[in-house]
């Protein structure tokens, strides 16, 4: 079997700015929630979707903002598709699919935790993660047992797919963020090191602790070298600091040991019909696709 574990909070927002405004039947703003289940339900009739988890976003704060003030929040974020994270959980249940809530951590964690729970399984063949966050590469394993599947472009992402695309192998996806930083998720990362030359840095010395401090010791050519050691020197607490932010912690909490519990078995029939309903989206009901 493949696991397929699916990023349900970057699903949201994808259906909230791709979308109309819709309102439900009180309503209730539901056009970003009603575009997640249009999507789910095309995605479980492609072949081999057959197991799949859904992690979230059940609050936007995380541990992260204990550990650095200017990490991102929700701030700003339109009350329309905040009042939707609780509804698209209750859609995914209804869906009849497994859903982890994120609370302490972040779906990222979620699904990170959930691809090395499951990557090892003897029944799992591949464990692919629906997202197009780069903050996934880190999970993408070498042996081609993790991968990561970008929906909008169609493509997988294996350990030669991430290092064609960052220049980077996937262990060091979180120091190359640090480096460079992440604007979506509110760290800057260091001054003057930017994607190309943290790529060429890091091709040669995988993490933080590998660069040397001092420029002379460096056996690589890169445009800045001395000015980039000098700002690693200067601001290595800031490095480590902002790797440890993108670094994605696998003790999220998973209850699922087995991946059979992620088998899709239709949907919860009452549930359903209740939530297009109230999406005002009675089609819904004739869509839904088959399962063994």
């Amino acid at each position: 079997m493949q696991v397929h574990l699916l990023d349900a909070t970057y699903e949201l927002f994808r259906a909230h700015f791709g979308r109309p405004p819709r309102a439900g039947i009180d309503g209730e703003p539901v056009g970003a929630t009603l575009g997640v289940v249009e999507s789910v339900l095309s995605l479980l009739r492609e072949d081999g979707v057959t197991h799949l988890g859904c992690a979230t976003d059940h609050v936007i704060s995380s541990w992260r903002n204990e550990r650095y003030a200017g990490y991102k929040t929700d701030e700003g974020m339109p009350p329309e598709l905040m009042g939707q994270f609780e509804l698209v959980e209750e859609a995914l249940r209804a869906l009849g699919l497994v859903v982890w809530p994120m609370v302490e951590f972040e779906a990222d964690d979620g699904l990170a935790a959930a691809a090395a729970r499951f990557a090892d399984h003897p029944a799992v063949e591949r464990v692919v993660i629906l997202s197009p966050d780069k903050d996934m590469a880190q999970c993408v394993r070498e042996d081609g047992r993790v991968v990561t599947f970008n929906r909008r472009e169609g493509r997988f992402y294996d350990a030669d797919g991430v290092a064609e695309k960052f220049g980077v192998r996937p262990a060091s996806i979180p120091d190359y963020l640090a480096l460079v930083g992440d604007s979506a998720d509110g760290y800057p990362g260091l001054p003057g090191w930017g994607a190309r030359s943290s790529a060429t840095v890091l091709a040669r010395y995988p993490h933080l602790e590998d660069i040397p401090d001092s420029v002379n010791a460096w056996d690589l050519k890169v445009r800045g070298a001395a000015s980039l050691a000098r700002t690693l020197a200067e601001h290595r607490d800031d490095a480590l600091l902002f790797r440890e932010l993108a670094r994605l912690r696998l003790d999220a909490p998973i209850p699922e040991d087995d991946p059979e519990r992620l088998r899709w078995r239709g949907v919860d029939g009452p549930a359903f019909a209740a939530l297009a309903a109230r999406l005002r989206a009675p089609r819904l009901l004739e869509r839904l696709p088959t399962h063994d």
